[in-house]
């Protein structure tokens, strides 16, 4: 994971967000899918920043961070286990179980824009974006 500081070149607010990596960041970047928390303008640039580094004496520090990690992990595996993965099919799997009532044994996991998750909850949609870490090793 990586935080970057952005700044919107609309209304100059800046605000931090994490990527899974730098590769994320510019994918999403060209896509248009970083948007300003205040403007919603989708002229988000990364701001200079300083980076921090982790002290390796402040073990509290550490901890806290595999402490969330920790977290995280046990509510991706009970995501996993518990709900059905339709990856970029979300927003279409999403709709037919509210429109036409399909049936579903389980819940449902995917990815989706947050162009698509605002029409979804326009449409009365319930949808949450949940942090996600890679299973590769961080």
């Amino acid at each position: 994971m990586i935080k970057y500081r952005l700044i919107c070149k609309n209304c100059n607010v800046d605000f931090d967000s994490w990527f899974a990596s730098s590769n994320e960041y510019e994918k999403l970047k060209s896509k248009k899918l970083l948007t300003c928390l205040s403007c919603n303008s989708t002229k988000v640039e990364k701001n200079l920043m300083a980076p921090k580094l982790i002290n390796t004496k402040n073990e509290k520090e550490i901890q806290k961070f595999k402490d969330v990690k920790r977290v995280v992990r046990n509510y991706q595996n009970f995501i996993k286990e518990n709900f059905e993965y339709v990856g970029d099919k979300f927003t279409y799997e999403a709709r037919s179980i509210h429109y036409n009532n399909k049936k579903k044994d389980k819940g449902i996991y995917g990815t989706a824009s947050k162009k698509d998750l605002d029409e979804l909850r326009e449409e009365g949609i319930e949808a949450q974006v949940l942090p996600w870490i890679e299973d590769k090793s961080n």
